[in-house]
């Protein structure tokens, strides 16, 4: 029995979404083709948050037995901004995603910290802001996940004291193989994420054509410190390479997983 799960990010057909070859629909038949299980969405990719769209993605998931696993939150606002109304308005605008994960099935919502480097009390705004969405997203059953996706969240050890400041089980961690500046060491990183992790992104970029090897991850690394850290959930293929196409890029990272399952 596989000790975790396959799941496609919808990022990683980002090119084919907006050369409007695929939309979200297409997607999870994607998905399903390549007998993949879990989907995670992106926000900005749905063509309506309305319910009867809603109800129609989820039953077309259910019939190809795709689990829509999250949503991709990005562009609702700053929630390590100065100004308290500001950082309130931002997790209000949270709570629809909150809401469309529970209609669709989905265990949790990935957010964006808005901090940057050099701002020395982000943490604190922002742990004030995650509370609040949290206690929101708690009585739905959703968990809130932050990824390392850049500022100061890509920094390790002041992520992990905004989860611990924070301290709510339905808070967790959505651990990116990339996503660190150079000055981060990723697998040292991603260990300390894994405790609190409840979904994993496998970002992949390209491939050795004899291996089948990331060229700049070591996965065989990276999947260790995983399987270490006791996950059984999913680990999201999510491409963004400049070589192959990103069908054969989804395929190559799709097969890289099956060799640590």
């Amino acid at each position: 029995m596989p000790r975790f799960e396959i799941s496609l990010a919808a990022w990683s057909l980002h090119k084919m979404f907006f050369a409007k070859e695929i939309d979200q629909m297409g997607m999870v038949d994607f998905t399903a083709k390549h007998k993949i299980t879990g989907f995670e969405m992106v926000n900005t990719f749905f063509p309506s948050p309305q319910y009867a769209y809603l109800k129609q993605l989820k039953q077309r998931a259910d019939d190809q037995a795709v689990k829509l696993l999250l949503i991709m939150c990005d562009g609702e606002g700053s929630m390590s901004q100065p100004e308290k109304d500001g950082r309130m308005q931002a997790v209000k605008n949270h709570h629809k995603w909150v809401d469309i994960a529970a209609v669709l099935g989905c265990h949790a919502i990935r957010c964006n910290t808005g901090a940057r480097e050099g701002d020395a009390d982000a943490q604190d705004r922002c742990a004030e802001s995650f509370a609040a969405l949290v206690g929101y997203a708690d009585a739905a059953g959703i968990n809130v996940l932050i990824e390392n996706h850049w500022g100061l969240s890509s920094e390790p050890e002041w992520l992990m004291g905004l989860m611990r400041k924070v301290g709510h089980p339905r808070f967790g961690t959505l651990p990116d193989f990339g996503n660190f500046p150079d000055t981060v060491d990723r697998y040292d990183a991603v260990k300390q994420m894994m405790p609190l992790a409840k979904a994993v992104s496998a970002k992949c970029y390209d491939f050795d054509d004899a291996t089948g090897d990331e060229t700049k991850i070591d996965f065989a690394k990276m999947m260790s410190i995983v399987r270490d850290a006791g996950y059984s959930g999913y680990v999201g293929i999510e491409y963004e390479g400049e070589r192959l196409s990103e069908r054969d890029g989804i395929l190559a990272c799709k097969k890289l997983l099956e060799k640590y399952q």
